[in-house]
């Protein structure tokens, strides 16, 4: 017994150790990109105005296929439009990184005597709640194409979007981490984030695509959050993966991804002195 009660102090000070400090780096986050109305306006206005341009320029003279159970391009557009924001805010919440790095704040966060798993953890949830909540105000928009969501299909919306926050956010930490300017950074995204939305199923269906860009979709695991998402708002539509599939998909994503920027952070190591 007096073994057994002397270890709770331990377990309580460890997990102190973790949650506080990354619960630190979280409120940070939150409060950092809401300071900054202009970043706010930003990451929602444009997905809307191309959902909005891209979405009324094809209008009826597109058909998603039987897949899509011929839908407008407009509704069809809809689920790719609510991930661009999500990876929009996910990619670029994660330039503080880089930021922190140049102002010397990442560098007295090293060294505190807190575990880095508690930075990755607060970085990465600070991201996935701002993009999450980006994401979801997009909800709002749905009236408009006449969605109505029931509670149990929004509860799996929001784990949705959730699961590909938190991967896309640790993707953008695991990049973020190893780079020293917002330019490489936005070159990196330019080269490969980009064209991962572009090959998800959220500009055209996977039934309609040539045999090298199916595969691409399908290994893409970004594809699973569209299509997860198109099921889920379109119940009537024929997805192209069961949803199960799709979640089972976006989380084991998410865990590798985070997995991705612990490995990064416990890796990286202090360039010698000249």
């Amino acid at each position: 017994m007096a073994t057994q009660s002397s270890t709770l102090p331990v377990i309580s000070a460890a997990t102190s150790d973790l949650w506080l400090p990354a619960y630190t780096l979280w409120l940070r986050e939150i409060v950092r990109f809401y300071r900054q109305p202009a970043r706010v306006v930003g990451v929602i206005a444009s997905p809307v105005v191309f959902w909005l341009v891209i979405g009324s320029g094809f209008g009826s003279s597109f058909r998603s296929g039987e897949a899509a159970g011929q839908q407008h391009y407009l509704d069809y557009f809809y689920p790719g439009a609510l991930i661009m924001i999500v990876l929009f805010t996910s990619i670029f919440t994660m330039m503080s990184v880089i930021e922190d790095r140049k102002e010397g704040f990442l560098l007295s966060v090293l060294v505190a005597p807190v575990p880095r798993s508690a930075i990755v953890l607060g970085k990465v949830l600070g991201g996935t709640t701002l993009s999450a909540i980006q994401g979801l105000v997009f909800l709002a928009f749905a009236p408009l194409i006449g969605l109505r969501i029931s509670v149990g299909d929004l509860l799996l919306v929001i784990l949705t979007v959730f699961l590909v926050s938190f991967a896309l956010t640790a993707l953008g930490f695991a990049i973020a981490w190893r780079m020293d300017s917002t330019q490489g950074f936005h070159a990196i995204i330019n080269l490969f984030l980009i064209p991962l939305w572009l090959l998800s199923g959220a500009l055209f269906p996977l039934s309609g695509a040539s045999g090298w860009i199916r595969l691409l979709i399908r290994i893409n695991p970004l594809t699973y959050g569209v299509e997860a998402l198109r099921d889920l708002l379109f119940p009537h539509s024929a997805p192209s993966f069961p949803l199960a599939s799709s979640l089972a998909t976006l989380i084991l994503f998410a865990g590798a991804m985070f997995g991705l920027s612990f490995l990064m952070v416990n890796r990286r190591t202090t360039k010698p002195a000249a």
